[in-house]
């Protein structure tokens, strides 16, 4: 989510907001599905530390998506972090176009939520509570900064062309996200190919590195902003469901500055029903 959503001394609610957005980037959804829902582990240093939960819903042309996240055990008591985000458009070819998005989340001291409306690929209103504090340093925001761009939830649909290899249709591409206060992108570039073995997946993952650029709305001397501008440790591990070219996250490691929160799926489910080890390894 947004880095500004949790205050600067809330660390490990920052971390768990780090992994809730790289799980967000990262989440496309199976072409012929009606339904899907993927539940995850969020963990820091090898610990569990929280929850995620998403699902989707396409038919005829249209989207919606909903995550949903928190932390749990003695980092849930200690900063009460969650959040959840929700998102609606349509899909035109190979075109994200979201039309709606909203997100809120909430530690022990503060709660903030985030609403926008988008049309054709371009923001038409935005309403942040409370308000971005003004700060001299910020790169200001222009009108072309809110055009041709993504939500945060929404940069989850990827679609691939069917006569691209594995690797460069999950890995290769670049998302233009603008989440209400800072335009960025996401860089996603091809690493290696894993062969997986687990209760929640059995087959190929595409292992792709991930870069953050940060391009308006943000404080560049930030030390938060410095470091996931340089960081070179974050990554997404993309499996196939029902779809060769269609993929969703399996794992998301990203380093913060206390540590590696990894995001790890426990379960996909498809219209309801669990993908087996052996119904992914036919597809």
């Amino acid at each position: 989510m947004n880095r500004r959503l949790y205050p600067t001394g809330a660390k490990i609610a920052g971390c768990n907001r780090l992994a809730a957005l790289a799980l967000a980037l990262f989440l496309p959804l199976p072409a012929g599905a009606a339904s899907v829902q993927a539940n995850y582990d969020i963990s820091l240093l090898g610990l569990k530390i929280g929850v995620a939960e998403i699902k989707a819903d396409v038919e005829a042309g249209r989207y919606k998506l909903d995550i949903w996240s928190k932390l749990t055990g003695l980092a849930g008591m200690v900063t009460g972090g969650k959040g959840a985000a929700s998102a609606s458009g349509n899909i035109s070819g190979n075109r994200i176009l979201p039309a709606s998005f909203a997100v809120t989340t909430a530690n022990s001291e503060k709660s903030v939520t985030v609403r926008m409306a988008l049309a054709g690929g371009s923001v038409r209103a935005v309403e942040i509570k409370p308000p971005i504090e003004p700060r001299p340093d910020r790169i200001p925001l222009t009108e072309q900064n809110k055009r041709g761009v993504v939500d945060p939830l929404s940069a989850l649909l990827m679609p691939a062309a069917i006569n691209e290899p594995y690797a460069t249709a999950a890995c290769d591409r670049t998302i233009p996200i603008f989440d209400g206060a800072t335009r960025f992108d996401v860089k996603l570039s091809y690493a290696r190919i894993e062969t997986l073995r687990s209760a929640a997946y059995n087959g190929p993952a595409a292992v792709c590195n991930a870069r953050y650029l940060p391009i308006a709305g943000h404080r560049p001397d930030r030390s938060a902003t410095k470091f996931m501008e340089e960081n070179r440790d974050m990554q997404a591990w993309l499996v196939p469901i029902g779809d060769a070219h269609i993929f969703i996250p399996y794992r998301i490691s990203v380093r913060t500055p206390i540590g590696t929160t990894v995001i790890e799926a426990t379960s996909f489910n498809v219209d309801g029903q669990p993908v087996s080890p052996r119904q992914r390894a036919r597809n």
